[in-house]
């Protein structure tokens, strides 16, 4: 039974996480400071951390940078992180940061649960929504 842990300010936020992930073969646990996910994490083991972007005292990149750093010095066991980004742009960082997987709000169940499920299995997860369509380019010919 998969345990997970949300970290967001926002009620409707975890409302919304709650609602779609938590069922008889789940639990989800809330905290509500970014600061706050490295010790609860570090008190009862998560299976899955799910980040807002935007936590009023430490924001979702400051938290997945801790946790990685926590992890790499042997304080914290590794757990795959879920980030929620506010738009399209924030995938650089998001990136930068090595998060296992991230979702562009705004959300919906489906994508929520395909995101949290791979992660649950050891894949990674880059949300295609938004993702601009490729533009055919045509080849410069000499001459």
């Amino acid at each position: 039974m998969p345990d997970i842990l949300i970290a967001t300010d926002a009620l409707s936020v975890y409302r919304e996480l709650a609602s779609v992930l938590s069922g008889p073969e789940s639990t989800v646990r809330w905290v509500k400071a970014g600061q706050d996910v490295g010790p609860e994490h570090d008190h009862r083991p998560a299976d899955l951390v799910v980040l807002d972007l935007q936590i009023g005292t430490m924001g979702g990149y400051a938290v997945v940078l801790d946790l990685r750093l926590d992890v790499d010095a042997g304080r914290l066991l590794p757990v795959p992180v879920l980030l929620l980004l506010d738009r399209r742009a924030d995938v650089f960082l998001a990136r930068r940061c090595a998060v296992d997987g991230w979702l562009v709000k705004p959300l919906d169940p489906i994508r929520l649960r395909r995101a949290s499920a791979t992660l649950l299995d050891g894949g990674t997860w880059q949300d295609p929504t938004l993702r601009p369509d490729p533009v055919a380019v045509p080849a410069c010919t000499p001459g």
